[in-house]
């Protein structure tokens, strides 16, 4: 540990870069911070970019170029930085760059707050992975919807995604915590955020939100977002010109830069939202005028916004019917060659080109786009959905397998999607960090981490919340920086996690919370890794549904005994299904996988941990999101105790239906009653801060409740003789 002995209520220098926005940015965190701790400070300036240093005054030379540079063996790359004291005491940040000095500043603001200036110890960071970017459904308006808009969270944001307080509050909390771009995800975006040449009436003025009751009629996967039913019902939560629309996003791009976070735009394809049929354009792909609208938009796009760093596009979503090659020959017609043409108007900018792997062919995307990959201020990476929906699952996984073969010399950035936690605080660091050192390393150009299903903007689920509400990261900052943090250094250690929460909840055991929030987080992964619904419309472990019918095998969508006994288990989770299981059982044969009865114990250890664990805390001083987080880790734990028993109700029941030995329908009966408990006090625990139903994109209403009477027909089934 090396320390510079400066004591309270003195003065501190400060050196640092001159007309930097990210070094202000930075600077103005640890000047806050060493003024909480009672220090002094004396600011100068020196015009080199690569460092910053902080003495007592003392220490410090009014020429700063009389001062020894201290050595290091260090090799920085980009976005890097070195924290350390030299033989004086001086303690230095040495940046590879800008937002390598940024970084290295913020983490020695964050070391200074936990542990004190005199109490510094150095440090050598490389970023692990390259982009670490957030995946964000945006809902910009209900004639150019994204793929989220059909439920509660879109609904509820649409006009915060216009409000310039919320994305620099979004950005600032991206920025501390290593995130380097914000991916924004939607169906058609350009009528909404571009006045495309000779297509100007395309462009849209105001904002609309939906007022039909198209919940009923109109929900999940696939809503027609230009019938006229919702576009033609609506109302205007904000005047605003297309003009204004261009200024505000150049303004938030502009903003984002100043914290080293670019924007990249993501489409799904073929679709013309907002359009409304203008100059013919239509979703036919063989329709020339359609063509020609997205790569004038595609030009639009780069030639309208300067910050902006690339396009990510999607090929097959809306492309039914229509053949493999067709489909790649319009994206590269469209998107491909509209690029090509701006990249050749700006060859000193750089752009990035996202393709997507999703219904389609590595080869054939390589053939086709060959122009993009050979052009030099082109730089043109995949994108795969590594976990399918649902990082919270298994820490290895198997999707990815067959892609990373195929790509050759091309890099990839991996859609980590969370569609498992929507509502409650959630935290577990040991997954996060086995999950990411699991990615293929070899063929990974970064991440980007959010959902299909929810809308990360403001919080709209909290019981009397105080207004302004939370914005989602806030809320849910633990888990939002797990990701980020980890993603940039997977080497920090669980101590200074704990010293984290520590600063947050000052007057609690931090290690005993941290323990708690660990192990009811695992209720989410130990249980979707068994029960493994791959697509977000097929597992909601909240609600304990999925869409009704075809993945339920039900009508009401929810997740009945006879729905655990047939989903499969994930491929890497280490468990054996429930149907296996039982064949080992009637054969009188043993498994080294892990057993239905062993999952089963396993969400009741966690769980009973997590009780046991915050049974011992309670709120200090009235402190509310203490008493929040509190509350949601016990929801969780209690989450898991029902998923233990009711895992052990369905065994015992398909033990039962196999052998006819009554002894096994006793004790599935006995399970399933203590599951209809369990659910009973995490539904009254949840509800007791947290608003519910709730309208969900993929899987429909998501009612606590209601779905009480559905956990009670499980002992039904239990009973029925066969």
């Amino acid at each position: 540990m090396l320390s510079i002995g400066l004591l309270a209520n003195q003065t501190v220098s400060i050196f640092s870069t001159r007309d930097s926005p990210m070094i202000k940015f930075a600077l103005n965190d640890l000047r806050e911070v060493l003024h909480l701790r009672n220090y002094n400070i004396r600011q100068a300036e020196h015009s080199r970019a690569d460092f910053i240093f902080i003495t007592e005054p003392d220490l410090a030379r009014d020429n700063f170029r009389d001062i020894e540079y201290p050595q290091f063996d260090f090799k920085l790359v980009s976005e890097g930085f070195v924290i350390t004291l030299d033989n004086d005491g001086r303690v230095w940040v040495i940046g590879a760059d800008e937002p390598g000095l940024m970084y290295g500043t913020l983490e020695l603001t964050e070391k200074i707050k936990l542990f004190g200036l005199d109490d510094i110890d150095g440090t050598n960071q490389n970023p692990y992975m390259e982009m670490r970017g957030t995946k964000f459904n945006i809902p910009l308006d209900v004639r150019t919807p994204s793929y989220s808009d059909a439920g509660d969270a879109a609904q509820n944001n649409i006009d915060v995604m216009w409000d310039f307080d919320f994305w620099k509050k979004y950005i600032d909390h991206m920025a501390r915590n290593r995130y380097n771009f914000i991916s924004l995800w939607s169906l058609h975006p350009f009528p909404s955020m571009v006045k495309v040449p000779k297509y100007e009436e395309v462009a849209l003025d105001d904002i609309h939100r939906s007022t039909t009751d198209w919940k009923e009629n109109y929900h999940l996967v696939g809503v027609d977002f230009d019938d006229p039913k919702i576009v033609n019902n609506y109302e205007i939560v904000k005047k605003i010109t297309i003009e204004k629309k261009i200024e505000f996003w150049q303004n938030v791009m502009t903003y984002a830069k100043n914290r080293n976070i670019t924007f990249y735009v993501v489409t799904w394809n073929i679709f013309v939202n907002g359009t409304d049929g203008k100059y013919g354009i239509s979703n036919d792909y063989r329709n020339k005028i359609t063509k020609d609208y997205f790569k004038q938009s595609i030009k639009a796009m780069f030639q309208t916004y300067p910050d902006l760093g690339g396009i990510g596009i999607t090929a097959g979503e809306n492309m039914p019917n229509i053949p493999l090659n067709d489909r790649e020959t319009w994206i590269y017609e469209t998107y491909g060659e509209g690029l090509l043409e701006v990249a050749d108007e700006m060859p000193e900018r750089s752009f990035k080109f996202i393709h997507r792997q999703h219904q389609a062919d590595t080869r054939m995307i390589e053939k086709k786009f060959e122009a993009l990959i050979e052009k030099p201020n082109i730089d043109f990476i995949y994108s795969f959905k590594y976990a399918k929906a649902h990082v919270m699952s298994a820490v290895r996984q198997p999707y990815h397998e067959g892609f990373v073969e195929n790509i050759g010399d091309l890099k990839t950035i991996w859609t980590l999607r969370n569609d498992s936690n929507y509502y409650f605080r959630w935290g577990s660091p040991d997954f996060v960090r086995s999950f990411i050192m699991n990615i293929p390393e070899h063929v990974s150009q970064g991440m980007y981490y959010g959902s299909d299903g929810w809308i990360w903007g403001k919080e709209f689920t909290t019981r009397d919340a105080k207004e302004p509400r939370q914005l989602e990261v806030e809320k849910h900052w633990y888990h939002w920086l797990l990701w980020g943090r980890l993603c940039y250094n997977p080497d920090i250690k669980n101590q200074y996690f704990t010293a984290l929460i520590q600063d947050k909840f000052p007057k609690v055991n931090a290690d005993t919370l941290f323990s708690a929030w660990q192990e009811a987080s695992l209720v989410y992964p130990v249980t979707t890794g068994f029960h493994w619904g791959d697509v977000d419309f097929k597992w909601y472990i909240e609600g304990c549904r999925s869409r009704a019918q075809k993945t339920s095998l039900n009508e009401t969508g929810f997740h009945d005994v006879n729905t655990f006994i047939a989903y499969p288990v994930h491929k890497y989770s280490g468990n054996i299904s429930i149907p296996d299981f039982v064949q080992t059982i009637i054969k009188d044969e043993s498994t080294d996988l892990t057993t239905p009865f062993q999952v089963s114990q396993k969400l009741h250890n966690h769980a009973d941990k997590a009780l046991g664990l915050i049974g011992q805390l309670s709120c200090q001083d009235n402190d509310l999101e203490l008493c929040q987080t509190l509350v949601d880790i016990k929801t969780m734990a209690l989450l898991g105790k029902y998923y233990g028993y009711k895992i052990a109700g369905a065994t015992n029941v398909a033990l039962y239906r196999e052998t006819k030995n009554k002894t096994y329908q006793e004790e599935a009966v006995v399970q399933l009653e203590k599951a209809l408990s369990a659910w009973k006090s995490y539904v009254n625990i949840a509800m007791s801060q947290n608003i519910n139903p709730i309208w969900t994109t993929r899987v429909g209403y998501v009612d606590w409740e209601k779905t009480t009477e559905q956990v009670k027909k499980d002992i039904d089934i239990a009973m029925k003789d066969y």
